[in-house]
């Protein structure tokens, strides 16, 4: 299974890597900003394929396996375009109003793996925390074990 998964986010990765077959001039941007760079945008999408686990006809229309050339990336005919265009306003709404006031040490960012770890469907539920050690009610703090006292070496 890990293997499977590396190796497709090894094809994702050649397959968006081919920059000379992405449009120069970028057109219908709602939400990413209109002079974004090139660059910029490729790695974007890439971070999208590889936090939901797609590829391109995923939200473009285009047939898999053809140059990306071949493509529409304009068009808004696909139904997974309008919810990314969402879920992306809402992290960037997250990482730029949300995360920087949450009084954390340090600072974060979440991104489309947070929620989909790869998959086309987020996680609707965290992991479940370790289960308590024995002797410990859930939610309960740690006891304190006992320091051990040294033994006293017997006189002789």
């Amino acid at each position: 299974m890990r293997h499977s998964l590396r190796l497709s986010a090894l094809l994702i990765i050649l397959a968006l890597s081919s920059p000379a077959q992405m449009p120069e001039k970028f057109t219908n941007l709602q939400v990413l900003p209109k002079d974004i760079k090139r660059a910029q945008l490729i790695d974007k999408m890439k971070s999208f394929a590889m936090g939901l686990g797609v590829r391109c006809p995923f939200c473009h229309v285009g047939e898999e396996g053809k140059p990306l050339s071949t493509f529409d990336f304009a068009t808004d005919d696909k139904p997974n375009k309008a919810i990314a265009r969402k879920m992306l306003a809402m992290v960037m709404e997250i990482n730029t109003k949300h995360l920087p006031n949450a009084g954390l040490d340090e600072p974060i960012e979440i991104s489309c793996y947070t929620c989909h770890r790869g998959s086309k469907e987020p996680a609707l539920t965290s992991p479940m925390p370790p289960p308590p050690p024995a002797g410990q009610a859930p939610g309960e703090k740690p006891k304190e074990t006992p320091k051990e006292q040294p033994k006293e070496t017997p006189k002789l």
